[in-house]
């Protein structure tokens, strides 16, 4: 039996694959679009709570005092399991503390300054690494898409046999879309090797948690903590009998004496004012990938040694490279200024892509403008709906509803565009970029902040 399907039903099936392609094309889109902005993720700290007091160094015994003082400001809540000091570095000169209840800013002699109101900032890194979605599944969609620049890269590498010669060869002119192939071309081979660092790094991180509970599940009983300890080391026994606070000024001393090269980032402190206590100290070594070693100390300050992230066996230093050179956290402001080009330019080949299949297909006589509108939505609207987080953020504060504002601005800009396809929306949306962005610089710089 031949099944009959109309044309029409077959052109309707065609448009909703074509819609679906769309939608990945879109989430990719916007993870390389956050994934480049997020480079300066310290730097949008700085600008969002201009007045936090900064430092360049903070003595062992200011942090000691501070980290006391915003645990007795918590006495009538509920015990916090980790307590976090960021250390002042290059990028961040500030000190900030944060436990299971508040994230509060530190001067250098440790008086509690006010809180940290970073939520721009948050959000952005939210929207990169898992989507704003909470849980495993954010991430997991994530490493998926890493995934899928790396088949993109490797593919389109394969289906090009010239396009290392091409690599200069530029057609700027737009002719039946050589011009803009030519562009997504040169871009996709001056940008490879970051490309395939940015998708393996990605789909590491992204993947890694949903390995992390295989692995757990197959051969650690479901613990989850075991299943990570030969990488990151273990997480040591509770003991919740009260205790005096842990010293934490005589490890800050240690390691300046005896790892002077160290550049320390954080200090976690687990299960403060417990039995359990116990310190770690987080420190970059120079000239190395990874994001830090870890010393173990214990509630007295004396040294338990550090877990080897920094010479321990291959698959640790590796996994504690990824996260830097996923978002450009190594050489200094240089080598960010270098990802975020090379993540425009990625960001561009993504766009870029999806124009020339849709022109393709216009060529071919598939004629779909809602299409065609809708991915002027994307490309245009996602940085809109960035924009419009942003001032809302500098006009309403801290506590402005910023996914709700993106995801609504996101998914309603390509609707309306497909609902009213004509005439093509991309100019009036670069335009209302173009305000709200510059609507942003302007409140930025004039102070005006809720």
């Amino acid at each position: 039996m031949r099944l009959a399907i109309s044309k029409d039903a077959v052109q309707r099936a065609l448009s909703a694959h074509a819609a679906i392609g769309l939608l990945a094309s879109a989430l990719l889109y916007l993870i390389c679009l956050t994934g480049t902005l997020v480079v300066f993720y310290q730097e949008w700290q700085r600008i969002e709570q201009p007045d936090a007091p900064e430092m360049t160094a903070i003595a062992p015994e200011a942090v000691q005092h501070a980290v006391a003082s915003v645990l007795a400001a918590e006495k009538n809540k509920p015990r916090t399991t980790h307590l976090y000091v960021h250390m002042p570095v290059e990028g961040l000169p500030r000190s900030t503390i944060t436990t299971d209840h508040q994230a509060v800013h530190i001067d250098a002699d440790g008086k509690i300054a006010g809180p940290e109101e970073n939520s721009w900032s948050e959000f952005l890194l939210g929207a990169h690494y898992a989507l704003n979605i909470p849980g495993l599944v954010g991430m997991t969609i994530v490493g998926i898409f890493g995934v899928m620049i790396l088949a993109l890269t490797l593919s389109g590498l394969v289906a090009h046999p010239r396009i290392f010669r091409d690599a200069f060869r530029l057609r700027t002119r737009d002719n039946h879309g050589v011009g803009l192939a030519d562009w997504h071309n040169r871009l996709g081979v001056w940008t490879m090797p970051f490309s395939l660092a940015i998708a393996v790094t990605g789909s590491m991180i992204g993947l890694g948690v949903v390995g992390a509970y295989g692995l757990a599940g197959a051969f650690y009983k479901n613990d989850i903590e075991a299943a990570y300890a030969p990488i990151f080391g273990e997480e040591h026994a509770a003991d919740a009998r009260p205790a005096p606070l842990a010293d934490i000024a005589a490890p800050l001393a240690w390691l300046a004496h005896n790892e002077p090269d160290a550049r320390l980032t954080y200090v976690i402190l687990h299960d403060p004012g417990t039995r359990g206590q116990h310190t770690q100290l987080i420190a970059e070594h120079p000239r190395r990938l990874i994001y830090g070693e870890t010393y173990e100390f214990g509630a007295d300050g004396s040294y338990h040694g550090k877990v080897g992230l920094s010479d321990g066996h291959l698959g640790q230093q590796l996994a504690a490279s990824t996260y830097n050179l996923h978002f450009g956290n190594y050489g200094g402001l240089p080598v960010k200024i270098a990802y975020v080009l090379f993540g425009f330019a990625l960001t561009i080949v993504v766009a870029t892509g999806t124009s020339i299949w849709l022109g393709k297909r216009q060529r071919r006589g598939l004629h779909e403008p809602r299409l065609r509108a809708g991915w002027d939505g994307v490309i245009w609207g996602v940085p809109l709906a960035l924009a419009l987080t942003l001032l809302a953020r500098i006009l309403l504060g801290n506590g402005a509803p910023l996914i709700a504002i993106f995801w609504l601005a996101a998914i309603a800009i390509p609707l309306v565009a497909i609902v009213r396809p004509e005439p093509r929306p991309k100019t009036l949306l670069r335009r209302l970029l173009i305000v709200s962005v510059t609507a942003c610089a302007a409140a930025a710089l004039l102070g005006i902040a809720a």
